[in-house]
């Protein structure tokens, strides 16, 4: 939160600006929402309790930014988000995924972002603490020897025990012995050389934690995992296992291993609830899907209903039960979208209607949109391209006839064919470029125009106006 508070609805437009042409509409809507966050934030805990997040249902066809908004808009706030389709939530013929799963993986989302901001605090010590196993590795000390008391059928076949505690003595003198100047002076050098970046390709043995991938049970795939190795809990001693490894990735295994140790699980998964529950957005998408108008009333549009009556006490506010504990979803934010071609947002469930209180119509892209999406965003396309050939010393270049021709032939398919908006510019920028991407490793050019003929040239003999999106796709 702390990164918005200072941002005005209007300079959150202009963030949301770099990445999405148009829309102001919907925009404005979010960065809204998003303020209304950070004011709620402001007032007392009676008064913040009462207030809840007004929910958007965004209307559009697809490709025109819907959930690219909702995921800038989160990104912008270091907030939890989580996309969901309603239409996994039931099949015809079987039953889809549980409704209560966005709420868990909105919870898993919450998990990392904390963890992560943790990691970030913990790194300065933790790289302190790699650096001294990086140099026990190199200069190691004198193997303890193994204590004989270590088999506890020994001590009963020793008379007591009375030389097992004289070797423990003795092996603790040796302990004091081994510190000498001569390894404290190697040490101190060995440290100068790993600061001055000398022994980045020096291969050392670490010792790690073995946490195998595979060691847990998942109950039907929602979530309600249990980890075998937490069954047991701390009766069972930490599994270890020794890696040859050149320094420069035993600092950053090391680092990684001594912070995750350095913090606190119990406090980050606390954090994460409180995160999850009061700054948490859920993308619903294809919510139109699950809308079956009163001209449709067999079928799976049965099925349907039912999906939004399983939707709406999580998106009224309920308490769900995930493996971290309970969380309420108050005031949890949540975006619906949603093409609506065939079905109304009047075909949904009056009770779901009354809880996307905000609505927005999303306009169609038009050429002028498609110049810009081209090469206005800090992402744009074109730029995506350039970027690319560049790794391989290949330079390109679109003149603006050249652009100009790619959005004219955009629009004209989304047109005459399927409309799915921006995406159409991905299948024919991919098209256009097909040779020289394959090319260039042969290739001995190192500049590259693409102007309005070779655009045209591209598709002359195998397109026109009426059967272009048949090549395409």
């Amino acid at each position: 939160m702390e990164k918005i508070q200072n941002m005005t609805p209007r300079e959150i437009v202009e963030q949301l600006d770099k990445y999405i042409v148009g829309q102001n509409e919907a925009k404005k809507s979010v960065a809204i929402a998003l303020r209304n966050r950070y004011r709620r934030s402001l007032l007392s805990d009676e008064m913040r309790e009462e207030i809840t997040p007004k929910n958007i249902l965004m209307m559009g066809p697809t490709g025109v930014g819907k959930t690219e908004i909702a995921r800038r808009l989160a990104r912008l706030m270091d907030a939890p988000f989580v996309k969901v389709e309603a239409t996994k939530f039931t099949e015809v013929g079987y039953v889809g995924r549980d409704v209560d799963s966005m709420v868990r993986d909105l919870v898993e989302a919450s998990i990392r972002i904390v963890k992560q901001q943790c990691l970030k605090e913990k790194y300065d010590l933790a790289d302190k603490m790699a650096e001294d196993k990086i140099v026990e590795a190199i200069i190691p000390s004198k193997k303890k020897e193994k204590s004989k008391s270590s088999n506890p059928f020994e001590f009963l076949l020793n008379n007591g025990g009375y030389t097992s505690q004289k070797e423990e003595y003795e092996a603790s003198l040796k302990k004091e012995e081994e510190k000498t100047e001569d390894v404290l002076m190697a040490r101190d050098q060995v440290r100068a050389q790993l600061r001055d970046g000398l022994l980045e390709a020096q291969l050392i043995e670490i010792t790690v934690e073995d946490t195998p991938k595979g060691n847990q049970l998942d109950m039907s795939n929602e979530g309600m995992s249990i980890a075998i190795g937490n069954i047991f809990g701390d009766m069972m001693p930490k599994k270890t296992k020794t890696r040859k490894v050149k320094v420069k990735d035993a600092r950053k295994i090391l680092r990684e291993q001594e912070a995750q140790n350095l913090i606190d699980m119990d406090q980050v998964t606390e954090d994460a609830l409180e995160l999850a529950e009061q700054n948490g957005i859920i993308f619903i998408d294809e919510i139109d899907k699950i809308a079956s108008g009163s001209s449709f009333r067999q079928g799976a549009d049965v099925s349907r209903e039912g999906v939004q009556r399983d939707i709406l006490p999580i998106v009224e506010g309920s308490v769900i039960n995930t493996k971290y504990g309970p969380v309420k979803t108050d005031h949890i934010l949540f975006i619906g979208a949603g093409a609506f071609h065939i079905s109304k947002p009047t075909d949904l469930i009056p009770e779901l209607q009354g809880r996307f209180p905000i609505r927005v119509e999303l306009e169609n892209l038009d050429k002028e949109a498609f110049i810009r999406i081209l090469t206005v965003p800090e992402n744009a396309i074109l730029k995506q391209h350039k970027a690319l050939l560049e790794t391989e010393g290949m330079e390109l270049e679109f003149t603006d006839d050249a652009i100009d021709e790619i959005a004219s032939m955009a629009f004209l398919v989304n047109e005459q064919k399927e409309n799915i908006g921006a995406r159409r510019l991905h299948t024919i920028l991919e098209k256009l470029l097909e040779d020289i991407s394959f090319n260039i490793p042969d290739s001995k050019e190192e500049k590259i125009v693409i102007d309005r003929d070779y655009v045209k040239s591209k598709f002359e003999n195998t397109v026109h106006e009426d059967d272009i999106d048949q090549y395409i796709l």
